[in-house]
């Protein structure tokens, strides 16, 4: 099954770190996000990706072409007998990842549409590149199979950016949160379509996935909502960026579901490239 990963956009939010590279590639934990989300479907067996590219489409294109050595100790034979011999075998096995350019100022709809071509199968899944959650995939996929209809969107309750307050009559405080969940739901990512989504799509570049398809899906009857009660966060300013960090250097990153282990050893490596430097 193909995983469609919306990677285009320019993260004009997050300028900070999205001046020289796009936010996909942004790291949390010394790893791109694009790299926490990817594990999180890999860890439910899930391991074909297709990025739909836009904003310095070629650093993607870098950091895939260029894996194998970035995360292997290896031996290179220079001259006419040049090969490269890699000694390790890192997690990433078997991932199959199609780079797609959709253009500089595509939107979300039309750079699913643009991929078409690339994904096969009856059934694909699709997210943004720059959204964390411990979602439990399997289970996403099984409500998406048990309803029959051609869209689920993962749903969560927002957190309010701000502390609640409630006041009595003479003004007194009855209550405060620090930033609590608030009422309604909204839409995460983490779809499931049906290969028949693709007919609600436009090759229009102005074709905004989250506008008219999602919005005719949805009087259709065809898009239903799984509500995700669990963690969820987009890295969309500086302060998330930063917020995402310290979780994970504190060992608590709710997202990383494949395993603590594996996020130690992470870790552990990142603290050696940053004393190696």
């Amino acid at each position: 099954m193909h995983v469609v990963i919306l990677c285009g956009g320019q993260g004009t939010r997050l300028r900070e770190e999205t001046e020289f590279r796009p936010k996909p590639l942004v790291e949390v934990g010394g790893r791109p996000i694009l790299w926490h989300i990817m594990k999180s479907y890999a860890h439910h067996g899930i391991r074909d990706f297709v990025l739909c590219l836009g904003y310095r489409a070629s650093a993607f294109k870098e950091y895939f072409l260029n894996y194998e050595a970035m995360n292997n100790d290896f031996t290179i034979c220079l001259g006419q007998n040049h090969r490269i011999t890699y000694h390790d075998a890192h997690h990433e096995q078997d991932y199959k990842v199609t780079l797609a350019d959709t253009g500089l100022n595509t939107m979300t709809g039309a750079r699913m549409k643009m991929v078409q071509r690339h994904v096969s199968g009856d059934t694909f899944m699709a997210t943004y590149g720059d959204g964390v959650s411990d979602v439990d995939i399997t289970r996403l996929l099984a409500f998406h199979r048990s309803h029959g209809r051609l869209a689920t969107l993962t749903t969560v309750r927002p957190v309010s950016r701000f502390g609640v307050i409630e006041l009595g009559a003479d003004s007194r405080v009855l209550d405060f949160a620090e930033k609590p969940n608030v009422k309604g739901w909204i839409n995460a990512g983490f779809f499931v379509f049906e290969r028949r989504v693709f007919d609600y799509l436009d090759i229009d570049p102005n074709c905004i996935l989250e506008r008219e398809p999602l919005e005719k899906l949805a009087r259709d009857g065809e898009l239903v909502a799984y509500q995700h009660d669990g963690f969820f966060y987009a890295m969309d300013t500086y302060r998330e960026y930063l917020y995402l960090n310290e979780l994970w250097s504190r060992n608590e990153a709710p997202w990383a579901v494949w395993g603590k282990q594996q996020q130690d050893a992470e870790q552990q490596g990142a603290e050696k490239v940053l004393a190696d430097v």
